[in-house]
């Protein structure tokens, strides 16, 4: 239950007003209801509808994706939201993961600012909305909101995406809370820390040193880069921060990019393929890691340890770890809160 009060001085038919708080919004790209044709479908012509996502005119795009692509592709990304959904809690599992990151981050803020932050999350596509949870928030008392979509790399169709949905609930509100977004925090130590922390782990577990570490990334459109996308520089900047924590040689990892979705050339290296190339080379064990994820999904449970897993092992690679994305590891939630905390700063007492 809200708390709230009639302001001091108002007159007795005056609207009480919630305690005034502030909303902390974590933000992630977005997961269907169900593995389904018709959930597939509706989150994926939401996700493929964004022109931040897929830029090519309105008129071109749209009847090839809802006549053609969207008559099919359900089918295929559904058996692969099948292959890792979470049976238990009948959601997927970056939903699961989500909510777990949410519950953590919440208990060390609660720790921190007591009762004054309010925490929650939302899903750029699908279900819970940005705008759902900004009027939320409002309705609570929020009257400034800390908006964190969750990419450590910024992006037009990852972080700018997510803060245009947030920009577009503040205009649907008749009081809108004073807000602030979180930039990159692609080079921040206790991120970079905490990646390499998982790292150390799962090295420390390996049979035998894996030859080299693949830090695959979600991939762009070349073009992007040229018309002044910052992502492929700060994927390369994550790269070699955490190689200089980790203390490692330039040929001991590798910055490669996944996901390459359309006809036209992306962001390469192309991790599918070079995987395959390097167990051609002879480094027939390997290690793949995901930086510009900060919860497992499809394409790190199903693309990496499936398509990936498999290009490599066909070209006669042996070993494959596929090293987990920081999720609600202790030491993440440490580097989310203190980013969120530098944020706060003037915002809290």
């Amino acid at each position: 239950m809200t708390d709230a009060a009639r302001p001091a001085h108002a007159p007795a038919d005056h609207p009480e007003i919630p305690t005034p708080k502030i909303g902390v919004l974590l933000a992630n790209l977005g997961t269907p209801d169900h593995y389904s044709y018709w959930p597939m479908r509706r989150y994926l012509s939401e996700f493929l509808s964004d022109q931040r996502v897929i830029d090519y005119p309105a008129w071109k795009w749209q009847p090839l994706l809802q006549l053609v692509i969207l008559s099919k592709r359900p089918f295929s990304s559904g058996a692969n939201y099948k292959s890792i959904w979470n049976e238990a809690r009948n959601e997927s599992p970056l939903m699961t993961i989500t909510k777990d990151q949410t519950a953590k981050v919440e208990q060390s803020l609660k720790a921190r600012f007591g009762d004054q932050v309010m925490v929650d999350f939302c899903m750029r596509y699908g279900n819970p909305s940005t705008k759902s949870k900004v009027r939320a928030m409002v309705k609570a008392g929020c009257q400034r909101i800390l908006f964190f979509p969750l990419y450590p790399q910024y992006a037009g169709a990852t972080s700018a995406t997510a803060n245009d949905a947030f920009f577009r609930a503040l205009m649907d509100e008749p009081w809108q809370p004073a807000s602030r977004t979180v930039p990159a925090y692609f080079d921040h130590p206790s991120y970079i820390e905490a990646l390499a922390q998982s790292v150390e782990r799962a090295y420390a577990t390996a049979a035998r040193k894996p030859d080299i570490l693949v830090c695959s990334y979600h991939g762009m459109p070349q073009r992007y880069l040229m018309q002044g996308d910052p992502y492929h520089c700060q994927c390369q900047k994550t790269t070699r921060l955490l190689k200089q924590r980790l203390g490692w040689a330039d040929s001991d990892l590798i910055t490669t990019f996944q996901s390459k979705f359309g006809p036209e050339e992306w962001l390469k290296p192309y991790t599918v393929e070079h995987v395959a190339e390097l167990a051609r080379q002879g480094k027939t064990n390997i290690a793949v890691i995901a930086p510009a994820f900060s919860a497992d999904c499809i394409e790190t449970l199903e693309e990496i340890n499936g398509e990936i897993r498999e290009s490599f092992e066909a070209a006669g690679g042996k070993d494959f770890t596929y090293i987990p994305c920081l999720n609600d590891d202790d030491a993440h939630i440490e580097a989310l809160c203190t980013v969120i905390g530098e944020n706060l700063s003037g915002w809290t007492a």
